[in-house]
């Protein structure tokens, strides 16, 4: 999926753009697994989304994540 379209997903996920890209990249770009992935949780998205950020804490919907607790 196309960079600018994961940043829209997120945005209207009000997710942190790096746990959409961990999601996409977990489902293998397809949007229909990335939404059972976004909806169900995973904890392998958490690990690959805080590797791309320096972040402390990031955003899943209305749940905010932090690093120390992944």
């Amino acid at each position: 999926m196309h960079d600018l379209k994961i940043k829209e997903w997120a945005k209207v996920r009000e997710t942190s753009v790096e746990i959409a890209e961990a999601i996409f990249q977990i489902a293998g770009n397809d949007e229909v697994i990335a939404q059972q992935i976004w909806e169900e949780g995973n904890d392998e998205v958490l690990v690959i989304a805080f590797s791309k950020t320096d972040e402390d804490r990031l955003f899943w919907g209305e749940e905010m994540i932090e690093r120390k607790n992944v």
